[in-house]
Parts: C-alpha cells; structure tokens; sequence
C-alpha cells in the first residue's frame, strides 16, 4: 500500500447544494489541475495537531511512531523543514494527559519537532480542540490527524509536494485503508442525504445490501475506484481523519466550528472550504485508520451523531433521499 504511485489526471466533482437546494450534481470531467508557475515553493513548514480522550496509548504510540518516520522522510525529501506537533487532551484527567505526552516525549523527544501540550480543561469537543492551535502559528501547512491513523511513510512528502504545485487547492484528503492494511476505507463523500446517513450508519447489513449500489456513490467509488487512480477535485465531504489544510485556506474559513461537539464538523468545514479554494482526494498520499462508527459506540454517539446532523442541515440544506 505504501508504493509511490505516478500521478494521473484529476476528477472535479462539483460543490455541494446551496440551502434549500434538493439534487447535488456530480461531474466526471477529467483534466489536468494546472501547476504553479514559479514551481512548488519547499522546503515548506508544517503544524501537527492531535486531539485525544482517553486515549488508547498503543495505538497513539503507533500513531507518532508513524508520524515520526513520515515527517524525516519528508525532510529527506526537503519538503518541509520545521515542523510543530501540538497534543490537546479533552480528557480532563491530569493522570492521562500525563501518559499522552509521554508518549509524545518518548516519539519526538530527539526529533527536531516543536512540542506543544494542551491538557486540563473540559472535553470541549473534537473541532473545537483543534481550533485552539489551528491560528497564529504561521506554518504553512496544517495536519489534523486522529490519534488512530498511521501515516505511510512517504505520505507527507507526497501531499506536502503535491499541494506546493497547485495552489488552487486548499485542502486534501488521503486514500485510507483499515488499520490491517487490507480493506480500503471510503472517507471522502458526496454530500449527504438523510437516507444514506440511517443506511450506512444504523441499517442492518440484508438492508445495506440491498441498498449497496445507492452506498456505494454516496462513498464516491464509482469516482475513487476509476482504474488508474486519479485526483479527484471539489470533495463534498471529507473526513477530519485526517486533512492537510493550507494555512490561507484556514484563515479564510476560521478552522471547525466550535458549535459541533462531534460528528459532522469535518463536513461542515469542507463545505465552507470548498466555497473559497478547491478540495482533493490524493491517492497517493496513504494512510491507515483504526477508528469506528457511531452506532458501534454507543447511545451517548448516537445522540451527538443525530445532534451535529441536524445543525449540519439546518446550516447547509436539508436532503432526505
């Protein structure tokens, strides 16, 4: 999964529906994103942030160990060349935010990375703890990465890169596969309908089924899956799994909203994104992810899921079906 792949042409897939709007409209056009005349402007700088609760310190050990490797060998690259990893804790406990940064300590200690550490206040949420580092550090590229993903070892050099030479994109996305490496993970989404959020999330499996080719477009593969892979542009949806956002792309939108507690505010944000630069799926740039879905968390996720999707509706439009 971590071969370098040659670059291929990009999809443009258009922006989601207006408030009100009841169809989104999807495009297959393919062309060549056009590259920065003066050439991609590197080694670049690059911020990190981390939001934990309660974490699972083996698999955010396994996180900064991969984070580690992926940011020497963007420097062997020289692609970047400074490089902050902020840690925020919602957990609230001192004791867990204690084993949290040692981890950190014990990845980064000798690694030339700038170490910040936020710990001690409430559980402010997901977005909101992000927000609290995303301004004022000036980098020129931001990584917001869950504690449960595993960078490829090439991958910050590859989108770090492809991010340098073409300025019209703000943000990308990477190709995600479970944490085995074996099944790949469709993160990046059209917009949402009410029915494909029950079906994917809360359905059981006859039903998804029988649904499959209607869950299938909702998670672009007819797009994503094209045979050879491509970029594909104007993203609907993205996953806060993990996103490299350019810093005046998140000056211009203000970061998440901090009035979404967990769930939806990674779609809300890639709306407003996509309204002032353009959004990339990027298969080369891959990852691994360990996470989970709200139904299989429990009730208390149930009602935050349901909760951020209805603000996320009331704020960008309604579709039922």
């Amino acid at each position: 999964m971590d071969t370098p792949r040659p670059p291929t042409p990009p999809v443009p897939v258009s922006p989601p529906p207006a408030a009100g709007a009841d169809t989104v409209t999807l495009t297959a056009r393919v062309f060549e994103a056009p590259v920065h005349p003066e050439g991609p402007r590197l080694p670049a700088s690059l911020q990190v942030s981390v939001v934990t609760f309660r974490p699972d310190l083996h698999l955010l050990d396994r996180c900064f160990r991969k984070l580690a490797l992926a940011i020497a060998a963007a420097r062997d690259d020289r692609v970047v060349r400074t490089v902050a990893l902020a840690l925020i804790d919602n957990t609230g406990e001192r004791a867990v935010a204690k084993e949290a940064i040692g981890v950190a300590q014990r990845r980064f200690g000798e690694a030339n990375v700038q170490l910040t550490y936020l710990h001690g206040h409430a559980n402010i949420g997901y977005g909101a703890a992000h927000n609290l580092v995303l301004h004022g550090s000036g980098a020129d590229y931001h990584l917001v990465l869950n504690p449960d993903v595993e960078l490829a070892p090439d991958a910050l050099a590859v989108a770090v890169r492809w991010l340098a030479e073409h300025p019209e994109v703000g943000a990308v996305a990477p190709e995600v596969y479970d944490g085995d490496g074996e099944r790949q993970e469709y993160l990046c989404k059209r917009y949402p309908t009410v029915a494909d959020l029950l079906l994917r999330g809360f359905a059981p499996g006859p039903l998804r089924r029988l649904f499959g080719r209607r869950l299938d477009r909702y998670e672009m593969r007819d797009i994503i899956d094209a045979d050879p892979e491509r970029v594909v542009l104007d993203i609907p949806a993205m996953s806060g799994a993990c996103l490299l956002v350019r810093r005046s792309a998140i000056d211009a939108t203000g970061g998440f909203d901090p009035k979404f507690f967990l769930y939806f505010e990674d779609f809300d944000w890639t709306v407003r994104l996509n309204r002032i630069t353009r959004t990339a799926y990027l298969p080369a740039m891959h990852v691994r992810h360990h996470g989970g879905g709200a139904a299989r968390k429990g009730p208390r996720h149930i009602a935050w899921f349901v909760r951020s999707g209805c603000r996320f509706y009331n704020k960008h439009g309604w579709k039922w079906w």
